[in-house]
């Protein structure tokens, strides 16, 4: 380990079998940069996109919403609890997709029920 590497907890086998096996699916969404980020209109539709994802929220639907606040091209990343189709036709009608201010891609995973982040 070196000398900036925290200590990471033990976990056994059995305990990792018990723990993956309550594991479900869940749906990533990623948002990059489309055409028309940089417009002058962006700005509003952003706002209108994050509406959404409030009511996204709300509804249960969307569980994470994460901005990626560095210099890349990525601009979020978001975990649904929803089918990767019902994920798709969600990004397809988002209402800075349909602008162009973003593109996105949709990803199948697995994680843990009742996981969060710290509040």
């Amino acid at each position: 380990m070196s000398e900036h590497e925290r200590p990471i907890t033990y976990v056994p086998d059995d305990e990792m079998q018990a723990g993956l096996a309550r594991t479900r699916g869940y749906v990533i969404g990623l948002l990059y940069q489309g055409p028309a980020f940089d417009t002058e209109d962006a700005r509003t539709i952003v706002w209108e996109h994050g509406r959404r994802n409030f009511g996204l929220r709300a509804d249960g639907v969307l569980n994470v919403v994460c901005p990626v606040m560095d210099e890349s091209e990525l601009c979020g990343v978001c975990i649904y609890d929803a089918t990767p189709e019902e994920v798709e036709l969600l990004l397809r009608n988002d209402p800075g997709v349909r602008a162009g201010v973003f593109r996105y891609e949709v990803h199948p995973c697995r994680s843990f029920p009742g996981d969060a982040l710290a509040g």
